[in-house]
């Protein structure tokens, strides 16, 4: 090896950068082997990037979950039922990073021959570590790994002579109820978000390209301290209004168009999710009234926010309320979903609830965090009502932590 390699690989360690205390990370452990004893499983193999984080802190800028075959993601984190620590698995060239985005004691790097591809290594390490006996669980339900690289790893856990089954929901379910950390870090990510939703405001005038406005929220954003959403965010304008989920691109804002912004702020990865609609220039009677009928519903919620809340009587009130201002036939999609830690490509979290739920016997516990989203299809094709918010329950309170007004916003 050259020396100055030699040097940085056996002296640079950076200064932790941490998000949580070493004893939050000690109990979220805890409580994954409480959850796998209970579910017989003895190892539990990790690669989604969430659970990678939950579990160690580790964030990283590429996950090689679309990369060519020669370079699979097999970097990982394993977890046995019987110990009380994890083995971290990387390649050479995220050895550094390791050392200080992590809690981790025991990371175990992929030799320079098999570098790209730690398969075998991984196996050989476990064997000789006495863990590869029983159950193995893997999360099957995440993109990363991908179909083929499961594969692999499901054969040699087989091979291994261990049964293989599906965890996912281990460390998903195990995200549901946040800490007070996690609850301080999703109120400073909605602070983040109004950031956001008051540069849209700013931005959007006739003239500048949705891409424009886009780019202004991000650096807005940025400044404020938040990080980059695991969602692109959409800025919407004209009849692209009546799209959810499409891209900003160089078309140019008008007067006279609605402009649909969604965004979450993010904080040590934790999101906070909202979203406005704005109109250049005044818009017509009727247009206005519909949208004030659609984000009413967030008074309905205010009213009724509280620890504990079931998930049925959310859903009976609202829905209610949107039949009685006789717009429940021209809904886009009505509900929400977890809110939490994510990564690109996706904020949403693993809990859902829609308007037909309404035998649902969840609640929404002290420490767990959704969105509500009220989309409806407005008059004159001007585009969806586009409110979103952020639901966020503690112990003895609930909130609306994001500020940023819920009425049609009129610009110029």
């Amino acid at each position: 090896m050259g020396r100055n390699r030699d040097l940085v690989f056996s002296e640079c360690y950076p200064p932790k950068e941490l998000a949580f205390s070493l004893a939050e990370y000690g109990e979220r452990l805890m409580r994954i082997r409480q959850r796998m004893a209970k579910d017989d499983i003895d190892l539990l193999w990790l690669m989604a990037p969430e659970s990678l984080y939950y579990v160690s802190g580790y964030t990283c800028e590429w996950y090689q979950a679309q990369s060519p075959k020669q370079w699979p993601a097999t970097s990982g984190i394993a977890v046995h039922a019987d110990h009380d620590k994890f083995i971290l698995f990387d390649t050479p060239s995220e050895a550094i990073m390791c050392r200080f985005m992590t809690c981790a004691q025991d990371i175990r790097i992929f030799p320079m021959d098999s570098r790209r591809d730690g398969v075998a290594f991984i196996i050989d390490e476990l064997r000789a570590e006495g863990w590869l006996k029983g159950a193995v669980a893997m999360e099957f339900h995440s993109y990363r790994p991908n179909p083929a690289i499961s594969a692999r790893f499901r054969a040699a856990f087989s091979e291994a002579g261990c049964s293989v089954t599906d965890g996912t929901d281990v460390l998903r379910e195990a995200r549901w109820r946040k800490s007070p950390q996690e609850i301080a870090y999703i109120e400073k990510a909605a602070a983040i978000a109004d950031v956001g939703l008051k540069a849209a405001q700013n931005a959007i005038r006739p003239g500048v390209t949705e891409l424009e406005v886009y780019g202004e929220i991000v650096q807005a954003m940025a400044k404020a301290g938040g990080e980059n959403p695991a969602i692109t965010l959409p800025v919407l304008s004209g009849l692209k209004a009546n799209t959810g989920h499409s891209l900003a691109s160089r078309k140019m804002i008008e007067a006279g168009e609605q402009v649909n912004v969604d965004v979450c702020g993010v904080y040590h990865r934790y999101h906070a999710n909202g979203a406005r609609s704005f109109y250049v220039g005044e818009p017509p009677s009727d247009v206005l009234a519909y949208h004030d009928k659609s984000s009413g519903v967030f008074s309905v919620i205010e009213d009724m926010l509280k620890p504990n809340l079931p998930v049925a009587e959310l859903v009976r009130r609202t829905r209610e309320y949107y039949e009685d201002m006789g717009i429940w036939s021209d809904a886009g999609w009505v509900g929400g979903y977890e809110l939490g830690i994510a990564f690109p490509p996706d904020w949403v979290g693993n809990f859902v609830y829609e308007m037909s739920d309404v035998d649902s016997d969840r609640i929404f516990e002290p420490g767990t965090v959704v969105n509500f989203e009220s989309q409806f299809f407005s008059p004159r094709m001007s585009g969806i009502t586009y409110y979103i918010d952020t639901l966020l329950f503690k112990q003895g309170s609930a909130t609306l932590p994001i500020r940023a007004p819920r009425r049609l916003v009129s610009i110029g």
